[in-house]
């Protein structure tokens, strides 16, 4: 049964509504829209010009419209009036194929055909910065090894513990929250769930975390790398595939190796073997590759993979298997699209479920002491060039995610590199000046 949005306005007191989606970039956009006039908008749906946000579409375009999908509604614990909504692209009565949440509910129809039901968490990590984003807000915070630091999530206790106080609200079921690896660094995790679910919270993560960043005169950033020398953010992803039931999860089997199915390994196959072309959409940005094809952090580790490799309980892997019946995906980082990131693991995971994949040689080495002894293994792209050109030969990949989301990612993150090649920066400046 559908809820009335008009209805639930009046029983929670809400005055405006949130009426959002998320472009190819990532960037969250919005209307806000009086409860009021949410009746008419339920169904025809709040109009946006799409050229005006990063889609590929034209100022000839007739109006996009963000229909509110009704079961992804939360109210905002720290602003109750208000309640935010995920809506779904529509052009001319037709679903807008490049926008990615269409891409993600495209893909969870696929996999409901072949009788699975794909759940996920995914661990945000983000950086507490000043508001002007460059440094870390904690003076203090200023230890070699600061993961798990008790005095410094503490000397952050009134951020962590209201966002988590939300979560906890809003039923989302957190269980830690930490300091992690980097100075300035904090991880907040949640319960793990259907793979539409987990996108929207997590794109609502983002918006809550920098909201209530701000409220404390802090800003929040999710940026790969946002400070030389320290541990980038990354947003490991946990990975399980169930029954339409979601009682019987599809990749346990103590039989087999680490506990993991035959179905498991075949869609662990899958992702092994787009693995360098998932980079261009798990790892999105030219900041990116600072994280990935990092030199050694100033804590020891970059915790991030630059080999497609898989492994058991080792975090040294681009894949790891910590407990029987699921596996985690350590590739993406904070830059990822919440839709995108969940999208294209579907897209390779069902690719290796209908091609029975196998993933290849397990390897428990440690990668950052021992890597260079793996011959053979490929290497994840060095830049975000290198990550478009090697999803542009990905033709499984990219029909899987459809021609038209394919075709418009490509050129705009093209456009987005040319641009940063065109900046002038200060290195060249230093290095080239008396050439």
């Amino acid at each position: 049964m559908t809820l009335d949005l008009a209805k639930f306005a009046k029983e929670k007191g809400i005055k405006y509504f949130m009426v959002t989606f998320t472009d190819l970039f990532g960037g969250q956009r919005a209307k806000l829209v009086p409860a009021q006039a949410i009746g008419e908008m339920q169904t025809e749906g709040a109009g946006f010009a799409g050229f005006a946000t990063w889609l590929d579409l034209t100022p000839a375009h007739p109006d996009m419209l963000a229909v509110p999908d009704p079961n992804s509604v939360i109210q905002l614990p720290w602003k109750p009036e208000v309640a935010w909504l995920a809506g779904n692209c529509v052009m001319d009565d037709e679903l807008v194929a490049q926008a990615p949440r269409n891409v993600l509910n495209k893909l969870i129809g696929e996999a409901a055909d072949m009788g699975l039901r794909v759940k996920t968490g995914v661990e945000a990590e983000f950086f507490l910065l000043t508001p002007e984003g460059d440094q870390i807000a904690d003076h203090f915070d200023t230890a070699e090894k600061p993961c798990y630091d008790q005095q410094a999530v503490m000397r952050r206790y009134d951020v962590i513990t209201q966002i988590c106080d939300h979560m906890l609200e809003l039923g989302w079921n957190p269980y830690q929250n930490d300091h992690e690896d980097a100075n300035g660094q904090f991880e907040m995790n949640w319960e793990y769930d259907d793979v539409l679910a987990t996108a929207d919270k997590h794109s609502f993560f983002k918006f809550m975390t920098k909201s209530v960043a701000e409220q404390h005169g802090l800003r929040a950033t999710f940026m790969p790398k946002p400070i030389e020398g320290l541990t980038g953010n990354g947003c490991h992803a946990h990975i399980s595939v169930w029954d339409m039931d979601g009682k019987n999860n599809l990749f346990a089997d103590d039989r087999k190796e680490l506990g993991l199915a035959d179905k498991g390994r075949h869609f662990l196959g899958g992702i092994m073997k787009h693995a360098s072309a998932l980079a261009a959409i798990t790892n999105p940005t030219v900041n990116s590759y600072k994280r990935i094809n990092a030199p050694r952090t100033i804590s020891g580790a970059t915790w991030a993979p630059n080999t497609v490799t898989w492994t058991g309980n080792n975090r040294t892997h681009m894949v790891r298997v910590p407990a029987p019946g699921r596996f985690e995906l350590r590739l993406a980082d904070g830059a990822a699209n919440p839709y995108l990131l969940q999208a294209v693991i579907l897209a390779a995971g069902l690719d290796g479920m209908r091609n029975e994949l196998d993933p290849g040689k397990r390897y428990d080495i440690d990668m950052y002491q021992d890597g260079h002894k793996i011959k053979g293994a490929p290497r994840l792209p060095l830049n975000l060039l290198d990550a478009i050109r090697t999803f542009e030969k990905d033709k499984g990949l990219q029909q899987a995610l459809g021609k038209e989301f394919s075709g418009a990612y490509v050129k705009m993150r093209m456009q987005e590199w040319n641009a940063f090649c065109a900046h002038f920066t200060q290195w060249e400046r230093e290095n080239t000046l008396d050439v």
